[in-house]
């Protein structure tokens, strides 16, 4: 650990492993083994999105994030956005290959988490809405990630961040981490100071070096404010009908006009618009541009939550995670009743 960034350890830390309780978030396609292994080396938690990923790609990244890495990571899969046969091998892959937590999102499938539950994994359960996170509860969960409506990429509740963390850390017994439009050391002492166990971050870590987006993407997201990201269920192939996203502003949310929403992936055009490698990517599907992608970039899923205006730079993953925790320590410390919090048991100044 930095001795020079004090300590934010909360139980989280010790549940997880981890020095800070900052969870880099499963971005799919984004969240390969070079960010992971970046982020765990700083002292954060590492997810690998490996969300619809063939089983030999997830055997690859986690072989590489070894190599790199040697302290405990997450693997984020998708049940409703993965074909079942697809997703039980996806399964079988991190368990032969000892991982031992997992991050889920969307509907909560309680089969899929007494699985890994009793394979004797954690499981870390996103959810958007207290009936969701009722239903982690019950199937097992360890942890409850509080998805706020500013998050980028897809968007589960209709809820503001604060506002649902503070109602899933009223009404449940669960360590809750607050996610969605956090990018700064501010967010992570506000979700600590209403009782928090730490944040989630997504679109300030996709805008880093090690982060496996394509250069354009990260560009968009250093020159955007918040109001150039809507809330849209246009880019829905390879997604159940309905599931929104929190994007940039493109030519694609161009021609919605006003319609953002009401989609129907049946009655969308396949248009293939860009490639990675031999694969194509249509027009209007979930894909973002990655680092192997080639073609028409600026019509393609953009990905960016609403913390998106404090980003101004592409850094290494690890000066991001020590910026938000010397913030976040900073903010504490002004606090009039800092001291009184510093000396309860979930905070080690």
């Amino acid at each position: 650990m930095n001795a020079d960034l004090g300590s934010l350890r909360t139980p989280l830390c010790d549940l997880l492993g981890c020095e800070y309780p900052v969870i880099l978030a499963g971005m799919g396609g984004v969240a390969r083994a070079e960010l992971a292994a970046a982020v765990a080396n700083a002292g954060g938690f590492p997810t690998l999105g490996m969300v619809r990923e063939a089983p030999s790609l997830i055997a690859s990244e986690i072989r590489a994030y070894r190599r790199h890495a040697d302290r405990p990571f997450a693997v984020n899969l998708i049940p409703a956005a993965t074909d079942p046969d697809l997703l039980n091998q996806q399964i079988d892959t991190c368990l032969s290959h000892d991982v031992k937590v997992f991050s889920f999102f969307w509907d909560v499938v309680p089969a899929i988490v007494a699985r890994v539950k009793e394979a004797g994994c954690q499981v870390l359960y996103q959810v958007g809405t207290e009936r969701a996170a009722q239903e982690a509860e019950a199937a097992g969960a360890d942890v409850l990630i509080a998805q706020g409506q500013e998050a980028g990429g897809h968007v589960h509740g209709q809820t503001g961040t604060f506002d649902l963390t503070r109602a899933l850390i009223d009404n449940f017994d669960l360590p809750v981490v607050a996610s969605g439009g956090i990018s700064t050391g501010d967010g992570l002492s506000r979700a600590l100071y209403l009782g928090a166990q730490g944040i989630q971050c997504g679109t300030a870590f996709l805008a880093t070096e090690e982060s496996f987006a394509h250069d354009y993407h990260k560009q968009r997201i250093v020159a955007a404010e918040a109001q150039h990201t809507v809330l849209t269920d246009g880019f829905v192939l390879n997604w159940p009908k309905g599931s929104a996203v929190r994007v940039l502003q493109n030519s694609v949310t161009a021609a919605f006009g006003t319609e953002l929403m009401g989609h129907d992936p049946d009655t969308i055009p396949r248009m293939v618009i860009a490639h990675d490698g031999d694969i194509p990517r249509l027009r209007q599907s979930t894909d973002s541009p990655l680092r192997t992608t080639t073609g028409k970039l600026e019509a393609m899923a953009l990905y960016a939550g609403q913390g998106v205006g404090e980003i101004r730079d592409i850094p290494a993953a690890g000066e991001i995670l020590n910026r938000v925790v010397r913030q976040a320590f900073r903010s504490l410390e002004s606090m009039p009743d800092f001291g009184e919090f510093t000396r309860s048991a979930t905070w080690k100044p």
